[in-house]
């Protein structure tokens, strides 16, 4: 999961919104009434360089859509229906649920009918990328290095948002083995591996490649001279 620095605001008629519902059913039907969700989504994923907040999957390169999710839910956080600070770009659509069966069901649209905030780790946590490791296999696990209670929030977050979902464990095993593939062959051929670890590290258009966090667990040292270098906002 990475960090997400938010430098857009949603725009002028989410500012005119955030008189803040009080209960959980103010907070639905005026969120249904919003009619600027469009614009706002625009923001979030300029602001995520068009990844998913929770997964990083690029959805647009799958077929698949957004809806923006309410970090804290609106149910149990009305106050913050209309707070930019509490919004994000998640995949999938309304329409992508259609087509997906419950257990492939990843993200916002995932989550469990309680949230509890002090397990949770969200996107615009500074530090949210210290809690995951990305295995060979697909699979998201908590980092070996963390201690008890936050192996715990990573645990609580993969399960919540069921980040081990078959479609996205399927799509992250196949770009690890992407990039295996094309790492091998730079080491073989004598190839620049920085050269290779920036065509995915960094944006182009502003726009990142999928599983950004994957592939700099991958080049490691590599990945983070790259970043350094050319996108120290992102160190």
């Amino acid at each position: 999961m990475k960090p997400i620095i938010l430098n857009n605001s949603g725009g002028y008629h989410l500012s005119l919104a955030q008189t803040p519902p009080t209960t959980a059913n103010q907070a639905t039907s005026r969120w249904q009434a919003f009619r600027h969700k469009s614009k706002v989504l625009n923001e979030l994923l300029d602001d995520q360089y068009g990844l998913c907040c929770y997964s990083e999957l690029c959805a647009d390169l799958e077929g698949l859509g957004y809806h923006i999710e309410h970090l804290r839910p609106k149910s149990q956080y009305p106050a913050q229906t209309f707070d930019y600070t509490n919004l994000a770009a998640s995949a999938l659509s309304s329409d992508d649920l259609k087509i997906f069966i419950k257990q492939e069901t990843f993200g916002g649209h995932a989550k469990l009918s309680q949230f509890d905030s002090a397990l949770f780790v969200s996107c615009h946590d500074s530090d949210c990328a210290r809690y995951f490791a990305y295995l060979s296999d697909g699979r998201i696990v908590p980092r070996d290095n963390l201690g008890t209670s936050d192996k715990d929030r990573a645990n609580y977050t993969i399960t919540l948002l069921n980040l081990n979902s078959p479609y996205l464990t399927n799509r992250r095993r196949r770009w690890h083995d992407e990039l295996d593939q094309l790492f091998e062959e730079h080491l073989k051929k004598q190839w620049s591996v920085e050269h290779l670890a920036a065509i995915d590290l960094i944006p182009r258009n502003k726009q990142l490649s999928p599983f950004f966090s994957l592939t700099r667990q991958f080049f490691g040292q590599v990945a983070e001279q790259v970043i350094q270098q050319h996108l120290p906002e992102f160190a």
